[in-house]
């Protein structure tokens, strides 16, 4: 057998928006994919730490943008992408990162607890990943990544929201995955278990929680932001043109244990 051509993981020429990718695993990300040569914008609704962290990739050698954006507002999200036509004159990338999460137990979550989760880990996915899959479908390519979690798969207590918001990710992947094969536009999930972020810091300081963690998890720790990068490139490079409307575990073995 002879083979005529081995994946590329290099995104040259490519554009790339990462949400919620100030910091965390979205400035990870980010950080990723600017390595390998995509142009990178990031948003999120903090201004201050965007200008941040896009000089802090621009001077590791990157070329990265910033704009300040609400995912949950669909004026916001609107003018976001008016921006991306003005500045890339594309859009081959989508990481649909920005997320976030309000611990309680289910008889102590408030309605407006539900509908913060909500709005910005389902709501906000839908809304960005709308708009990326117009730009997407007239240029018969892209590829979307939506930042799961561990917690749209497993059940843990605390997570009443959350764990509803990301089994719906979940499902929107596998969705879109179908609507937008035949325009050449891949949509792909990873689901990371408990990745070392200020999110997660907390779980470091309680012995208790972390020991429960570790004991789940067949790596015996917690992940590191840098181990989502590969995943990322991976699902966003050519290497992976054949794979579509998939949920990858990034977990330490936590879903397989």
């Amino acid at each position: 057998m002879q083979i005529t051509a081995y994946p590329s993981f290099d995104l040259a020429g490519k554009k790339a928006l990462v949400t919620g990718g100030s910091k965390g695993i979205g400035l990870a990300i980010a950080a990723g994919l600017a390595h390998y040569g995509a142009e990178v914008m990031i948003t999120g609704r903090h201004e201050e730490a965007l200008i941040e962290a896009a000089r802090a990739l621009n001077a590791e050698g990157g070329k990265v943008s910033w704009k300040i954006s609400d995912v949950t507002s669909k004026e916001d999200v609107g003018a976001l992408f008016k921006h991306i036509d003005a500045e890339f004159g594309q859009l081959d990338i989508l990481v649909n990162n920005a997320g976030m999460n309000i611990r309680k137990l289910l008889v102590e979550v408030e309605e407006e607890d539900w509908d913060r989760v909500l709005d910005t880990n389902l709501k906000g996915i839908f809304l960005v990943g709308q708009q990326a899959a117009k730009r997407m479908m007239e240029q018969k390519n892209g590829r979307i990544i939506n930042i799961s979690s561990i917690l749209g798969k497993v059940g843990n207590s605390l997570q009443t929201s959350y764990a509803a918001s990301k089994g719906g990710i979940d499902q929107l992947t596998k969705v879109w995955a179908a609507e937008l094969a035949e325009y050449n536009v891949t949509v792909n999930g990873l689901a990371p278990a408990y990745i070392k972020t200020s999110m997660t810091a907390h779980f470091l300081e309680d012995p208790e929680r972390l020991g429960k963690i570790v004991d789940r998890t067949m790596m015996k720790r917690m992940g590191e932001v840098e181990e989502m990068i590969g995943p990322t490139v991976f699902f966003a490079s050519d290497a992976s043109s054949y794979v579509t409307g998939q949920t990858l575990y990034i977990d330490g073995g936590w879903t397989a244990n």
